[in-house]
């Protein structure tokens, strides 16, 4: 009897439609950051090759949203408190490159940037450690939380698809408790295509559920000093890409235009003398995938496309297979 007048007591759970309606505010809120890049209470990833950037782009951005700046390209419609949780700096190193930062934007982001100076050891993937980040998140009044790397908060296996889905329903709980907006950075896996964007991160079928954006940042060329900045949207219209360039005195990212229409989506061809040329580079012998990867490498291609070259130069006898590797004739 107790139990169910508790029940009564409690505020409802289950609402009509007119109710609902009622707590709706009457203006969807703003983007959190433009153009439709962060929405309120969204879900965003970054993700992009070992040692490209990510980071220090999510550190960029973390200081426009903390100051309303738009220095870094992006509008900021206002200034938003923002919770930094990293754990693959210590904690003197990360200081020092947000001071580097600051130099170039002045003290208007001070009162808005906190950092989880505990966050090293605490696990999304369990409860005591969820409830950590809730109430760092309550206590600095987030409205942005920033996750940097999103592996370093879970134990789980980012090739298992249940783990994954486990894993982005404490992303939700985090986001649902805090009302707070998530920008995770994570990793891509090893072999992408040009056209791969929010597929392109581990553990993509699970993330799809839950984000709201997907940023992938890549380095086009190793001769450029560009890197290229897509996008994929849930709700937002889509985005061309960007070109980015880093000054290295100040870590800024700067936009320095949009990648040239005749780039997007190039498709390049690959034919059987990139897949003898791979071999050649690595060594003469290599299993399918380990070929099929050094093509879209060297080539630019796809990944269908590599395997076409592999079939055509195995049927003209370019490359032999022989106790399940591939190589040159002897």
């Amino acid at each position: 009897m107790k139990a169910i007048d508790q029940q009564k007591a409690s505020p409802a759970t289950v609402l009509s439609l007119a109710q609902l309606l009622q707590q709706q505010p009457p203006t969807p809120p703003p983007s959190l950051l433009e153009p439709g890049l962060l929405p309120a209470q969204g879900i965003g990833f970054v993700g992009g090759e070992p040692k490209v950037g990510k980071s220090l782009l999510v550190a960029n951005l973390a200081l426009a949203l903390a100051a309303g700046s738009h220095r870094i390209g992006f509008p900021v419609p206002t200034p938003r408190r923002v919770l930094v949780c990293q754990f693959e700096l210590p904690l003197p190193q990360f200081v020092s490159r947000l001071l580097v930062m600051r130099r170039s934007l002045g003290p208007d982001a001070d009162q808005n940037l906190l950092v989880d100076t505990r966050a090293t050891g605490h696990l999304l993937s369990a409860p005591q450690g969820l409830n950590h980040f809730v109430v760092a998140a309550r206590a600095a009044a987030a409205e942005v939380i920033v996750l940097d790397p999103l592996y370093s908060t879970h134990d789980q296996d980012e090739n298992d698809t249940c783990s994954m889905a486990a894993l982005c329903q404490t992303l939700l709980r985090l986001r649902d408790a805090t009302k707070a907006a998530l920008i995770v950075v994570h990793h891509i896996r090893k072999s992408i295509t040009r056209e791969e964007i929010g597929s392109a991160f581990r553990g993509s079928s699970a993330l799809h559920a839950v984000g709201d954006t997907y940023m992938l940042l890549t380095r086009p060329s190793p001769q450029l000093p560009t890197l290229e900045l897509r996008f994929q949207f849930r709700y937002s219209p889509p985005q061309p890409p960007r070109s980015l360039q880093l000054d290295p005195q100040s870590l800024w990212f700067s936009t320095v235009g949009s990648v040239p229409i005749a780039t997007r989506g190039l498709r390049h061809k690959a034919d059987p003398t990139h897949v003898t040329q791979a071999l050649s580079t690595r060594g003469g012998r290599l299993r399918y995938s380990e070929l099929r990867h050094q093509i879209m490498q060297q080539s630019e291609c796809s990944k269908r496309t590599a395997q076409l070259a592999i079939s055509e130069a195995c049927k003209q006898g370019t490359i032999v297979h022989d106790d399940g590797q591939y190589r040159l004739p002897l």
